[in-house]
């Protein structure tokens, strides 16, 4: 697959930065607080697309963040570049935002994967529902920009049932969107969210795009 190089202009970009023990001792207090554990590691050297799943409610974000910091990383996420003006920009970044122009004139995968080949390490988390209520489908753009990147797919988790959140099974795309697929459908089966009944399907448009065609779904973006 081909990306075009986004024109646009590209802010300076920060790597994904290790936490220091006052940011790891604060996740470990929060998590012990709510009962929760953590399981998994990153792997070294640490470059790599995240899927944030299931995304049911908004106390994802202190769960996720919490278990980042707890396994020593902290977080890169995608924001539209408006939210990173004055005078939020600089917090924004700080909090690990990266800012990318959504117009329908640019390639937001490819201004990612630009983003990626400028820094040594990324932990970049994208939660593929793009929603917390259940959608029809998963959006593609993390699977196309870890392909095009040539970095691992980390699926990661927050599973309510058991209060367990971390990182399991490490994907690297191959091109055979069913078969990678296959794998992070196995890999979930029974993981429960907060609001299990607004879990997304785990299926994305490329598996079977005159079904999605048919009803009237669009293809892949972040």
């Amino acid at each position: 697959m081909t990306l075009p190089r986004s024109s646009s202009p590209q802010p300076a970009v920060e790597a994904s930065r290790p936490t220091g023990p006052i940011a790891r001792g604060l996740a470990r207090a929060w998590l012990w607080c709510f009962g929760w554990k953590v399981e998994g590691a990153l792997p070294l050297g640490v470059k790599a697309v995240a899927i944030a799943y299931p995304h049911t409610t908004n106390w994802d974000m202190p769960f996720m963040l919490a278990v980042a910091y707890r396994l020593g990383v902290r977080p890169s996420w995608l924001g539209k570049r408006q939210i990173f003006r004055a005078p939020f920009g600089r917090f924004m970044r700080w909090l690990g935002g990266i800012p990318v122009d959504r117009s329908a004139r640019t390639n937001m995968v490819a201004q990612v994967v630009e983003r990626f080949a400028a820094v040594e390490s990324l932990f970049l988390v994208i939660p593929p529902s793009a929603t917390r209520r259940k959608a029809a489908h998963w959006r593609s753009g993390f699977y196309h920009i870890a392909r095009s990147a040539g970095v691992p797919i980390l699926c990661t988790f927050l599973d309510y049932g058991r209060k367990v959140g971390g990182i399991g099974l490490v994907v690297h795309p191959t091109g055979d969107v069913r078969a990678d697929m296959d794998r992070i459908r196995a890999f979930y089966q029974g993981i429960q969210g907060r609001y299990p009944e607004n879990h997304t399907p785990i299926y994305l448009p490329e598996e079977d795009p005159p079904r999605i065609r048919a009803a009237g779904g669009s293809a892949a973006r972040c």
